[in-house]
């Protein structure tokens, strides 16, 4: 299948950038909402702020870029939780002796108690903050997950679609030539001349399958040529007993439909529907209008002997599975026998 290949997409480096410019802004509040009684925030205040969100950074990022995934994530829930209080230990101790480095204020308040007093408040509320910041970065990390993973499951889903879409097309190709070269060869010991023009359009059929149908979709007149053209080469080994109509009528010549849908039921229609001595249709009526394409197709019934292997069943169920990649709800498909008449219905949405 020919087509662009996707942009690519770097979400790795936005959801960094998102984290940047969050920190960034925090690191840079106190800025923003100054004191009512200074003009501008002073250093040891911004110090002691700064060790605070320091100390947070360093909590939220060893669990987002490397506990989450290395214990939690591997169910080492033991291992996650002794490593976490480790970390609020360090981060908790080294906090200390840097806001002690800092500068007045000084610690102790008549109205808050003594030292240690203000150390157990101090202990508690930076454990209560890291405890947040820890089951903020389990919720972050398992969404990021949680989307990585499901870009990469659309992904391969879509190279898998891809993949299979192209291998039904390389099976539809050589079994439409491989019958239609039996038509070709039966016709030669009949009539010589009709024999080349045969072998003319088929090169044109081929020309259309080579080229335009390696397209993920062609214009709708390509494709309705591609059947006229088939047709008509069945039209020229036909008996006159095989009664043949076509009618195809399209609205928007220029819309864009996947190639080769409609040559399966249509091969279909000639392999089954035709007897060498008994009267015998192949009626196919195609209507392509307000974004909707119906196809019906009806033929008399002559089933196969079941020791045929030529492969009659391919095209139809090549036919279901490429619709189902495509068209997915998009599409309605019945076909039926009443008596000795097959119908095959397709309705297409575009």
């Amino acid at each position: 299948m020919s087509q662009l290949p996707p942009m690519p997409t770097h979400p790795k480096r936005m959801e960094w950038l998102v984290h940047t410019i969050v920190w960034v802004v925090l690191f840079f509040f106190p800025f923003f909402f100054r004191g009512r009684e200074s003009e501008a925030i002073s250093l040891q205040d911004y110090l002691r702020f700064f060790i605070m969100i320091a100390g947070a950074l360093a909590v939220f990022y060893a669990n987002y870029s490397y506990l989450v995934k290395r214990f939690l994530f591997t169910r080492r829930i033991w291992l996650y939780l002794i490593y976490n209080l480790l970390l609020f230990a360090g981060v908790i101790l080294i906090s200390h002796v840097l806001m002690n480095l800092v500068p007045p204020p000084e610690l102790v308040s008549p109205r808050r108690g003594p030292r240690e007093e203000m150390m157990i408040s101090f202990i508690l509320f930076d454990t209560v903050k890291y405890i947040f910041l820890t089951v903020l970065s389990v919720a972050l990390k398992a969404t990021s997950s949680w989307y990585q993973m499901d870009t990469e499951r659309k992904e391969l889903e879509k190279q898998r679609s891809e993949a299979e879409l192209q291998n039904l097309k390389n099976q539809l190709n050589p079994h439409f030539l491989f019958n239609t070269l039996n038509n070709i060869y039966s016709l030669i010991a009949i009539n010589g001349e009709q024999a080349q023009e045969s072998v003319h359009k088929l090169s044109r059929l081929l020309r259309y399958m080579l080229y335009d149908s390696a397209q993920a979709f062609v214009p709708l007149e390509k494709d309705m040529d591609f059947v006229r053209n088939y047709v008509e080469l069945m039209r020229i080994r036909m008996p006159e007993h095989v009664e043949i109509q076509t009618e195809i009528q399209i609205a928007q010549p220029d819309v864009l439909i996947a190639p080769l849908l409609f040559i399966s039921p249509v091969e279909n229609a000639f392999k089954h529907g035709v007897s060498n001595s008994k009267p015998s249709f192949v009626h196919i009526e195609i209507v392509a209008a307000e974004k909707q394409i119906h196809c019906l197709i009806q033929n008399s019934y002559f089933p196969k002997d079941e020791h045929d292997q030529s492969g009659s069943g391919i095209g139809l169920a090549n036919l279901q599975k490429r619709l189902d990649l495509l068209y997915s709800g998009k599409y309605k498909l019945a076909c039926n026998q009443d008596g000795d008449t097959y119908t095959f219905e397709l309705t297409l949405l575009l």
